[in-house]
């Protein structure tokens, strides 16, 4: 490719680019670590502005990671969604022993960590000449080569044909602000875009590259979800399947519950289902073990699900005394 291209993407970059991100602000390849995990399918503004730093607090090294609880973790994660990315990132913790991976072939060996992101943290942590390949950058190759339905393999291919290799980090960190503000998924600002005079995709549409995906209708799962109160206290289990694993929530069932107070409904979306659930306070006895005060249980790491469901029981505590007292 060119050098008169790396030139247009470098002074691009260095113009417009979001040159104070605070993960370009370092080298450090934990930090780094971090940041990747989080900004996979979560915008820049919500990991900048609530769960970068906090985290980081929180575990400054990866060994304090790894000597952490994973519901400490759990809780750091909380709001931040798709939590098997948090397992990982404990789980790789614990794996690392002393010393941070330096090649390649070492980080996609660890949990969490695929081929993209160990490219990442090579290339931003030590300057290694490859590219990566994250959501934005493939969406502009198959742009820039008018490609509608590539292979992995041949995304690779065209991402280390384009790289321009005296300047990997900051031209990768340029394809991803070009990706995120000028070759956006649904529009296209192609007049200023450091790429264009190359640009196949851009001699007919740009927005026929890639070929669109048919979306897929998100089905609805319908529960009910009890909360069962003694003596001020709550019960609350930790989940043991896949999918919230480690979370702490309420009873949930698959069928209608009658035996309870009706409090109302809440909606929570998830990328594969949308859950609609209605709340229930019940005093029925069950068997079970561990009982939270009510005042505590936000120490407790909820799923979004669960954390609407304790602000409307909480909710529903107040009007209730409030009625009361009138």
């Amino acid at each position: 490719m060119t050098s008169l291209l790396h030139q247009n993407i470098q002074q691009w970059y260095q113009q417009y680019g979001r040159l104070d991100l605070p993960w370009r602000q370092t080298r450090d390849p934990y930090a780094i670590w971090v940041s990747e995990i989080m900004l996979q399918q979560t915008q820049v503004k919500t990991v900048l502005e609530r769960f970068y730093f906090p985290f980081l607090e929180a575990f400054p090294t990866f060994k304090s990671l790894a000597l952490a609880p994973l519901d400490a973790v759990l809780k750091q994660w909380e709001g931040l969604g798709y939590y098997t990315r948090a397992h990982h990132l404990h789980q790789a913790a614990r794996q690392l022993g002393d010393a941070f991976p330096k090649s390649i072939e070492e980080l996609i060996c660890l949990p969490g960590i695929g081929q993209s992101t160990a490219h990442a943290i090579a290339v931003f942590a030590y300057g290694m000449p490859v590219p990566i390949l994250d959501a934005n950058i493939k969406r502009i190759l198959c742009r820039f080569y008018a490609l509608k339905s590539p292979t992995s393999k041949q995304l690779w291919d065209h991402a280390y044909k384009l790289l321009d290799s005296h300047h990997p980090y900051e031209y990768n960190q340029a394809m991803m602000d070009i990706g995120s503000m000028l070759c956006q998924s649904k529009q296209t600002n192609c007049s200023v875009c450091p790429l264009s005079v190359k640009c196949r995709g851009r001699q007919t549409n740009p927005l026929n590259f890639p070929q669109p995906k048919i979306k897929k209708k998100v089905p609805i799962r319908q529960r009910y979800i009890v909360i069962y109160e003694r003596n001020e206290h709550l019960a609350l289990i930790q989940r043991k399947s896949r999918f919230l694993h480690g979370l702490w929530g309420f009873y949930e069932y698959k069928t209608a519950y009658l035996d309870g107070k009706d409090i109302g409904k809440i909606i929570q979306k998830y990328s594969h289902f949308h859950l609609h659930a209605s709340v229930y306070i019940s005093h029925q006895k069950i068997d079970h073990d561990v009982w939270f005060q009510k005042d505590k249980i936000h120490t407790l790491a909820l799923s979004g699900a669960d954390i609407k469901v304790l602000k409307l029981y909480l909710n529903y505590c107040v009007r209730s005394v409030n009625y009361k007292s009138k």
